[in-house]
């Protein structure tokens, strides 16, 4: 059985957003709480007791705080239940949270080649000693199951999957790392229970849905899919930035090539919308673009939601 929690929902930035005033964050912060999500994020566990995170948000300290099934166990000094983090990019609301986690408790962090090349290459993930935390290359269409700390199996299976997107915006005009040679830096993921046969998808970022992808997603029991914007020119009718979400390497929900229609009549049992960014008005729960979401049988989760696979 797989257990799901979401520790967060929302995009860079979280809802609400430090420094912004848009009709969401304002909503959030004035009189209605339930909007406040934290930067998306999921943890997942096979047994209950051993759980691995996708993504590391900036929010993960106080996503730790509001989910129980991640505190310490009762009586030990130290002791994290985390076993590990699976990275599907290296955007900062992706691994930002891995230096809250350097205070010595082991984890391995699984991610593609690519990405580790850029934690390797910034000075400041060297907190995560490799004599604890190990980084173990993941191949790109081959399955793996990820172990607990002391080696045994997690009963876990993962495979990542190439998706349409694009670097992290912080290496713009810059050299990457691993060289600009090759793909990886966009992952999506099919997570399954190794003893039930039950999987399911995560898709973070995801800037086109290709006759590929529907192929993968066909028939799943449930699709985390990229949430970031409703209408791809967003931001900038808003005024809140200068990019589409198409350059910023996220599909919209709306419109033809959309996210919605383009993942209709797929047979899909449960979608839901996660990375979900402050200017999108899906948030607010009583608009025009919220209740076509539902409709269209999305959901837009709270931080906490938990789902049993």
């Amino acid at each position: 059985m797989l257990r799901i929690v979401v520790l967060g929902a929302a995009a860079g930035g979280g809802v609400p957003q430090w420094n912004c005033g848009c009709a969401v964050c304002t909503a959030a912060r004035t009189g209605h709480p339930g909007l406040r999500s934290t930067q998306a994020s999921i943890a997942l566990s096979a047994d209950g007791e051993h759980w691995f995170l996708i993504n590391a948000s900036p929010d993960l300290r106080q996503q730790l705080i509001a989910t129980p099934q991640l505190h310490p166990k009762a009586g030990q000094l130290r002791h994290s239940p985390i076993a590990g983090v699976i990275l599907t990019n290296s955007e900062v609301d992706a691994v930002a949270g891995l230096l809250s986690m350097r205070e010595g408790s082991p984890f391995a962090i699984y991610a593609h080649p690519r990405v580790l090349a850029i934690l390797k290459a910034n000075s400041i993930f060297n907190v995560l000693s490799e004599i604890n935390v190990r980084r173990q290359p993941v191949a790109i269409d081959e399955a793996f199951e990820p172990v607990l700390p002391d080696g045994s199996p997690s009963g876990i299976e993962i495979l990542a999957f190439v998706v349409p997107g694009k670097g992290a915006w912080y290496l713009e005009g810059k050299t990457h790392p691993a060289g600009d040679d090759g793909v990886g830096d966009t992952l999506g993921l099919r997570i399954g229970d190794k003893t039930s046969g039950k999987y399911f998808y995560f898709l973070a970022a995801c800037a086109e849905v290709t006759p590929e992808l529907k192929r993968r997603l066909a028939g799943a029991s449930l699709v985390f899919f990229d949430g970031t914007v409703w209408r791809d020119d967003e931001l900038i009718a808003a005024g809140l930035g200068a990019k589409t979400g198409q350059a910023m390497g996220h599909i919209a929900m709306s419109g033809e090539n959309g996210a919605i229609a383009a993942l209709a009549d797929l047979g899909i049992d449960n979608k839901i919308f996660l990375h979900i960014n402050n200017s999108n008005p899906a948030l607010l729960q009583d608009s025009a673009e919220r209740k076509t979401a539902e409709r269209a049988g999305w959901q837009i989760p709270a931080d906490g939601t938990e789902i049993t696979l």
